[in-house]
């Protein structure tokens, strides 16, 4: 999986549910609720006042190593 600022962070979590460290380091800590599932990571980190580029890179670079 590739992951852009256009994916949705449910999708992530489906594919790899590691990844929620990611979220959770940057505040996102609601991601059982189905609203946050279903929204797209530059929203998500437009909401949280965070860098969705910083976020988007370090989830590709955990999920190109992740066996």
């Amino acid at each position: 999986m590739t992951v852009t600022k256009k994916t949705v962070i449910g999708d992530v979590l489906d594919f790899n549910p590691e990844t929620a460290q990611f979220f959770f380091e940057i505040g996102m800590h609601c991601l059982g609720c189905p609203h946050s599932r279903g929204e797209a990571i530059e929203d998500a980190c437009a909401v949280h006042g965070t860098d969705a580029d910083a976020l988007v890179k370090k989830l590709n670079d955990f999920l190109s190593n992740a066996k």
